[in-house]
């Protein structure tokens, strides 16, 4: 099992980076050509999201991204350390609870009006396996595809 981590700070242009990485890696584990458009964009926008909790409340802390080659699985794991949770609709500390996070920053946020659930549905529609676990750390969205199962 080979793992590649990566860091970055919260800037929205590190999530480009951030996209060719797991595209680069996906490849070099097998993942068909096919689908490399299917992990770039759910990772996109897992990181897009983190970066987003990350400059509004902690722009000091980095966002984490782990990929993973498991046994004929590609893995990737982003943690977001210091977002509100992405599944708690309207609870304190939530993205709903929380308008310029969910959408609404009145500074110019690109992801102004778009509803807080959509990325989430874009993530859970693309990858083939989707666990978001909520901690009092922060966030984790983990996502997997089929791979040939060992780097080339």
């Amino acid at each position: 099992m080979a793992t590649v981590e990566l860091t970055f700070t919260a800037l929205p242009a590190h999530v480009r980076t951030a996209r060719l990485v797991a595209t680069a890696v996906a490849r070099r584990s097998g993942v068909d050509e096919s689908l490399l458009d299917e992990v770039r964009l759910p990772v996109g926008e897992a990181c897009s999201r983190a970066v987003e909790g990350h400059r509004l409340y902690c722009p000091g802390e980095p966002v984490r991204l782990a990929l993973t080659d498991l046994a004929g699985r590609f893995e990737v794991e982003v943690t977001d350390t210091c977002a509100p949770g992405v599944r708690s609709p309207g609870g304190p500390g939530s993205v709903a609870d929380h308008a310029d996070y969910a959408g609404a920053d009145p500074a110019g946020n690109a992801n102004a009006g778009v509803p807080d659930g959509l990325g989430i549905a874009v993530i859970e529609g693309l990858a083939d396996d989707v666990q978001i676990r909520e901690t009092a750390a922060g966030t984790s969205i983990r996502m997997s595809w089929p791979s040939a199962g060992a780097a080339r």
